[in-house]
């Protein structure tokens, strides 16, 4: 399965939001299974401590992209060190996700925060994706959330954000599937990252918290096979049961849930 994996989307993977959390596991694993990786990050340090981290464990190749995705410009600073590679696999990881009542946030970090989760990746599969097409083969998963499915009070513009990211991959799915690119939105769920610890949530008898390494695992093996995942069998029937229910309700239960986990926030009847 590595060596076949290799061969569809290797020889180098991207990983965006690489030097921890979700994306350092991608990072990781994608090494495990034979492929070289470009690591991007904003924290040059944390970012070479796990390339370094991925060549020890590993008989691959790693390059090191410190970098803020919010920037107009970023792929500017990304293309001289990708255009000598072939780049098989685009991970679209990187994102902000503090939780917290929408007018608290200022504009100018709601953008930014669109910019990242969103504009980032869609920047990145075009440009890549170009490339994928070209060869035949190639594969793009965007990292999406379980708020993408309904309105997630208190995470209002990440939600709208992921909500974006997994109608994108699923409308690639078809588009570039002939081509040989797969493409998945990956919804990742609740899981045990730095991203979710900055957050401060209360522990919770409903939502499953995961651990990281599962949760990649699952998304590098869905890849190719369908056009969405959702990771974690408990985390799969809450949205099958929250779909089942009124936009309405399905909202009402998200906001209490967000606000018992997170809060207390304002709740509303």
């Amino acid at each position: 399965m590595t060596v076949e994996f290799a061969q569809k989307y290797g020889p180098w993977a991207l990983v965006t939001g690489a030097s921890r959390g979700l994306g350092a596991e991608f990072a990781r694993q994608c090494a495990e299974r034979g492929l070289n990786v470009v690591l991007v990050a904003t924290n040059a340090d944390r970012l070479a401590a796990q390339a370094s981290a991925i060549e020890q464990a590993y008989p691959v190749e790693t390059r090191t992209v410190p970098l803020d995705l919010a920037r107009e410009d970023f792929l500017d600073e990304v293309r001289p060190v990708t255009d000598p590679l072939r780049i098989g696999l685009l991970i679209n990881n990187a994102g902000i996700s503090t939780v917290g009542p929408f007018l608290e946030r200022d504009t100018d970090y709601l953008v930014r925060q669109l910019h990242v989760n969103s504009r980032a990746g869609l920047i990145l599969a075009h440009h890549f994706g170009a490339g994928m097409a070209l060869a035949g083969q190639g594969g793009i998963i965007f990292v999406s959330s379980g708020s993408a499915l309904h309105g997630t009070p208190y995470a209002a513009n990440y939600a709208g954000t992921k909500a974006y990211n997994l109608i994108l991959a699923e409308s690639l799915w078809y588009e570039l599937g002939p081509l040989g690119v797969d493409v998945l939105g990956f919804m990742a769920g609740t899981t045990d990252t730095p991203g979710l610890a900055a957050n401060h949530p209360k522990p919770s008898r409903v939502v499953p918290v995961m651990d990281p390494a599962a949760t990649v695992t699952e998304a590098l093996d869905a890849l190719g096979r369908r056009p969405s995942r959702g990771a974690g069998r408990a985390n799969r029937l809450g949205y099958t049961v929250m779909g089942l229910l009124p936009r309405s309700a399905a909202v009402r239960t998200l906001g209490r849930s967000m606000s018992a986990m997170f809060g207390p926030f304002g709740t509303r009847s």
